[in-house]
């Protein structure tokens, strides 16, 4: 998948797009073609449990241009914007040419907008979030916000809500006015290539389900297999669509069919908020489609 307009070999590239659009493909076509390093931007593609079901690029692909922050961090471990940002500012401080690539939206924002310093949160208070999603839903979580961060975050993603509400609790201030104090961004979208790949529904859709179908083929079912040990639904490493569905078939809580079924239609929903959200916060980038689209 070759841009339409010439890349600037010592000109950073930001590669944004819903998932299954083919963003690491046209990543390792740029590489390949004008150098530079391939750095995630994917908050399931950290993670060391989740190669095939989180679609991280092959070994085969790894090995044709350098690829990092790709399933560096363990399992149970907490991984936030914050952490990646501040790995992120490591890898520009090297002076390698980055290709950054991923549907992480919240990501790219903190690279080119900047990122408010917000304390960690206390495992209590986590807890307690935990523990409010679960029996009474996520519309509890909503109601203690602020108007000013309703109106800022995506209201229907639960990990951006209960992450808001942790804020708020811990520190007694919205999640909205921590922002309005950030610093500079690290790279601003003007000083670099900033791509979104323009993938409509119609050409997304069966490209959602066949590469699910692939996982499987490829070995999905048993990667769910090693994750069952410990399982626990609210860690962030466990929301990789389609693990959780994987991970109840293995517990007889679902045939493989109706996992398969539950598992596109959550990751086609995902697709859906990626591009509503591309659309309100990169409408400055470029916007390309991609080939056959």
């Amino acid at each position: 998948m070759t841009p339409p307009f010439e890349i600037d070999p010592a000109r950073p590239v930001l590669i944004a797009g819903p998932t299954a659009s083919g963003k690491s493909a046209l990543a390792l076509e740029i590489a390949e073609q004008s150098g530079g390093v391939i750095v995630n931007a994917d908050s399931m593609q950290v993670y060391d449990n989740w190669r095939i079901l989180s679609a991280r690029p092959s070994p085969q692909d790894e090995a044709r241009a350098p690829h990092l922050l790709y399933g560096h961090v363990p399992r149970f471990a907490d991984y936030s914007a914050g952490h990646w940002l501040r790995e992120v500012a490591k890898i520009l401080e090297g002076g390698t040419r980055p290709i950054i690539v991923g549907g992480t939206g919240l990501y790219f924002r903190a690279l080119t907008e900047g990122l408010a310093e917000i304390p960690p949160t206390d495992p209590a208070i986590r807890a307690r979030a935990d523990a409010i999603l679960v029996e009474h839903g996520l519309d509890a979580l909503l109601r203690d916000l602020d108007a000013e961060t309703r109106g800022r975050i995506d209201t229907a993603n639960p990990m951006r809500v209960q992450r808001a509400w942790e804020v708020l609790t811990a520190t007694g201030r919205g999640l909205a006015a921590w922002q309005a104090a950030t610093k500079p961004p690290l790279l601003p979208a003007g000083r670099a290539h900033a791509i979104v790949l323009d993938a409509p529904k119609d050409w997304l859709t069966p490209r959602i389900e066949t590469r699910f179908d692939a996982m499987l083929a490829a070995g999905a079912l048993e990667e769910a297999r090693a994750n069952l040990d410990g399982w626990d639904p609210a860690h962030p490493s466990a929301r990789a669509h389609g693990g959780p569905e994987l991970v109840a078939h293995l517990r007889g809580e679902m045939t493989l069919e109706d996992a398969r079924d539950r598992a596109t239609i959550i990751t086609r929903q995902y697709a859906k908020r990626q591009r509503t959200w591309f659309r309100k916060h990169m409408r400055d980038w470029t916007w390309i489609r991609p080939p056959s689209a």
